[in-house]
């Protein structure tokens, strides 16, 4: 899929396609400080070419110099989850929105462009992680608002289920796992 949202948000958000989206893409990931982890979003884009993922990009439009890579996710077709994995749930994943455009309703287009290309791909559900500490907290209410629901299996870490009593450290791996109906 290669579609554009268009209405009267001032984003285009499409999946990532050729050479000058990579480079939007690297360029988008230095300005939110998140090219620390070259190594684990080169796999995403390897992942992509595998049609295993795909990289969603948003633009602003008409912005000086042409269009602005202001937020990013990815759209998991084979998340490692187990849940997701066993009932061919697609995840979002590292849904970002560079600091100075939040609070604009950007990370709710984009969300909502991820529910409509899942629905296009013939899902039913979609499902999303976000993470348990303060850092998280705008997502998580961002959620709650988008009707995403904990899917009942309890907190994950690293995709995997937390056992009571089980010790685990509290970063951006230990998520509530979350889903949506699409219907």
């Amino acid at each position: 899929m290669n579609a554009e949202k268009q209405q009267e948000s001032p984003l285009v958000i499409r999946t990532l396609s050729g050479s000058k989206d990579i480079s939007a893409f690297w360029n988008l990931l230095e300005k939110g400080g998140l090219s620390h982890d070259r190594e684990y979003y080169e796999r995403c884009l390897e992942r992509s070419e595998m049609q295993e993922m795909d990289v969603i990009l948003a633009f602003l439009r008409d912005s000086p110099g042409g269009e602005e890579t202001v937020g990013f996710c990815l759209m998991n077709w084979q998340p490692k989850y187990a849940l997701f994995k066993k009932t061919g749930i697609p995840e979002i994943q590292d849904l970002n929105v560079l600091k100075t455009y939040r609070r604009r309703g950007f990370g709710r287009d984009i969300l909502v462009f991820c529910e409509g290309f899942a629905r296009e791909k013939g899902h039913q559900d979609i499902g999303i992680g976000v993470g348990l500490d303060s850092r998280f907290g705008a997502a998580q209410r961002l959620y709650a608002r988008m009707s995403y629901i904990p899917d009942g299996s309890g907190v994950s870490y690293d995709r995997k289920q937390v056992a009571c009593g089980e010790m685990r450290p509290i970063d951006e791996n230990l998520c509530l796992m979350m889903t949506k109906p699409l219907f």
